[in-house]
């Protein structure tokens, strides 16, 4: 599971050193295809995922406790919920947050009949930041997650993509059938890591930029790359319990801190007008705005927003899910869902309301934030934004260093679980210090050189590449993990309720030959 992926990312990034033109062509056709025959399919999985996970929560099924009766968190409510909200959308929202509605509100879809700048297009604009940010992301983190964390703590499972998988396919996905299962989900997380990675940089960099007058350029670009890589391979190298927690619980805090500023400095009662107006519009048009139908289907719009960011969460997702997974020992089904979907999710909305309405309402009169779009690009929007609020320079300075604190803990956790499913299972456990610190390293410099030679060539178009590449193989992952929960839901709730263990000698035995349950 460890060669394939790295024979195949670093003779893709060799590749793009020696010849990039032909490199670049190559990637945007793999693109372009992706896009054409899986969009359909990444749209209905992923409100799949959003039914599947409301079903779960409605039933009986929701009182399941990961890890039986007995089992005892290992981490308190708040921590749980910082390191969920740290490890999976952090980087996004501090680069999209402002820039995405600008493009919405200069350049709404056809489908959506509004004219650009306007009221309509502002409500638009925010009603989809609702789609892409809010109960779609979290419910496609979450199947993976919870398929993982009861197949793990409740059935006994290796540490690994394959494990779930087992309980359905039975041999068909161990041994090297699961070896690849796992390769692929490392490759599709690399990809996607790599591809927030290059928005994070992008990030700082422009804010550099605009704090410090530093132009920005590719030397620029490759000393943060360096900086970030160096400092969440430390910090994972330190463990969850000293790094991610003590890392996600300041970044929540200082999340929370500068959403407030912002509702104040900004326009704070449109942005509170446009943000109630908005899910009022997310919500009555969900369904068709989820399933692409009627003319959103031929519209490229959804291909280039939408679809993008449903690629983008299943990357992460198949390997993020093994550490969301490994974090929930103690909990609940239910509460599994409430804090894994629900109260993240809460929180995107607030953000998207915020940073979105402020940037919308900034920019309605003074023009400031198109403009450093069309001119400087998405990562110069929230600065632009920063500088008509009081204490600009402050905030901007504290806005970089969150930047950069937020990719550092999404990165750690991942870093953890990349490193964990490289391990042989009797080694995931107890694994050698310097095995382990060695895999974390090259992977935090594998990951870092792509999206270095990404953001430094394509900009933010090969951060969306990057997505979709990565988004195909953790669909399908996906799907799988979906059968892995109905089965669960419909034949073995009686022996996920009552032990924390295979509970009848049936299970065990099926556990222990690896073979799919009856």
């Amino acid at each position: 599971m460890f060669w394939p992926p790295v024979i195949l990312l670093s003779s893709a990034l060799a590749f793009s050193l020696i010849n990039f033109e032909t490199f670049h062509s190559v990637v945007s056709s793999a693109n372009n295809w992706i896009l054409t025959r899986f969009d359909w399919l990444f749209s209905y999985a992923s409100f799949g995922a959003v039914c599947l996970i409301l079903w779960v929560a409605l039933s009986k099924f929701g009182s399941v406790r990961i890890g039986g009766p007995d089992a005892k968190p290992i981490l308190s409510r708040w921590n749980w919920f910082s390191i969920t909200l740290c490890t999976t959308i952090a980087i996004g929202i501090l680069f999209w947050g402002a820039a995405e509605p600008m493009f919405h509100v200069s350049a709404p879809p056809d489908y959506a009949g509004v004219a650009p700048h306007t009221d309509d297009a502002a409500r638009f604009a925010l009603s989809s930041m609702f789609m892409h940010w809010t109960i779609t992301p979290y419910a496609i983190y979450t199947v993976p997650a919870l398929a993982f964390a009861l197949a793990h703590y409740n059935f006994k499972r290796p540490y690994s993509l394959s494990g779930p998988l087992s309980l359905v396919f039975g041999r068909a996905a161990t041994g090297r059938a699961g070896a690849i299962i796992d390769a692929v989900g490392l490759y599709a997380l690399v990809a996607g890591v790599a591809a927030s990675l290059g928005a994070g940089v992008m990030t700082l960099s422009g804010g550099i930029e605009a704090s410090a007058g530093i132009h920005d350029s590719v030397l620029l670009r490759l000393a943060i790359t360096v900086v970030i890589v160096l400092v969440f391979v430390a910090s994972s190298i330190s463990g969850v319990q000293r790094g991610i927690k003590f890392l996600s619980d300041i970044n929540t805090r200082f999340f929370i801190l500068l959403a407030v500023f912002v509702l104040i400095a900004g326009p704070t009662t449109q942005i509170l007008a446009l943000g109630a107006e908005s899910a009022v519009e997310y919500v009555t048009k969900f369904i068709p705005r989820s399933l692409a139908l009627g003319e959103r289907s031929s519209d490229p719009w959804v291909r280039d927003w939408t679809v993008f960011y449903f690629a983008n969460w299943l990357a992460w997702a198949p390997v993020t899910a093994l550490f969301l997974g490994r974090i929930s020992i103690g909990y609940t089904v239910r509460e599994f869902i409430m804090f894994n979907l629900a109260a993240p999710a809460l929180f995107g909305a607030v953000w998207m309301t915020v940073f979105g309405g402020a940037a919308i309402g900034v920019d309605a009169t003074s023009g400031a934030l198109t403009a450093a779009l069309e001119s400087r690009g998405p990562e110069a929007v929230i600065y632009a934004m920063f500088a008509s609020f009081p204490c600009s320079q402050v905030i901007i300075v504290v806005f970089i260093l969150l930047t950069f604190i937020s990719f550092a803990t999404a990165m750690d956790s991942n870093t953890h679980s990349i490193a964990s499913v490289c391990l042989k299972p009797a080694k995931q456990e107890q694994p050698k210090p310097y095995a382990e610190r060695w895999i974390k390293i090259f992977w935090g410099t594998l990951v870092g050189g792509v999206a270095f030679i990404m953001t430094s060539t394509t900009g933010i178009e090969g951060v969306r590449m990057l997505s979709n590449l990565g988004g195909l193989p953790g669909l399908f992952i996906l799907i799988a993990m979906g059968a892995v929960i109905i089965a669960m839901r419909v034949s073995w709730f009686e022996e996920l309720r009552a032990a924390s263990q295979p509970a009848s000698p049936e299970l065990q035995e099926a556990a222990s030959r690896h073979e799919p349950l009856k």
